[in-house]
């Protein structure tokens, strides 16, 4: 997944397909995961008030898309706001 151009389709528990841009990606050595961070694409929301979705995913051989999964536990989810916190104050520090 190439960081900031790479759109990605989420299919939702009700079987909806949504069209979403990633935000970033990173790895975790400590869960040997990868993860995702993206938000859907044509909400009618500020930026501010965009909802940013993460999931894990392993890359398939090809370094092609992986299947997302959801992430399930705690430890994962302050990881993945951590680093989010981490983006977010860089993407800030840019204007």
């Amino acid at each position: 997944m190439e960081n900031g151009e790479k759109n990605i389709t989420v299919v939702d528990e009700n079987g909806n397909e949504q069209l979403c841009e990633v935000l970033f990606t990173f790895e975790s050595d400590e869960t040997g995961k990868s993860y995702v961070l993206y938000y859907p694409i044509g909400s009618d929301q500020d930026e501010e008030d965009i909802e940013i979705h993460a999931s894990s995913f392993v890359p398939s051989a090809d370094n092609e898309d992986g299947e997302l999964q959801p992430i399930e536990t705690e430890e994962e989810w302050e990881m993945v706001e951590e680093m989010l916190n981490t983006f977010l104050a860089e993407e800030g520090d840019e204007e």
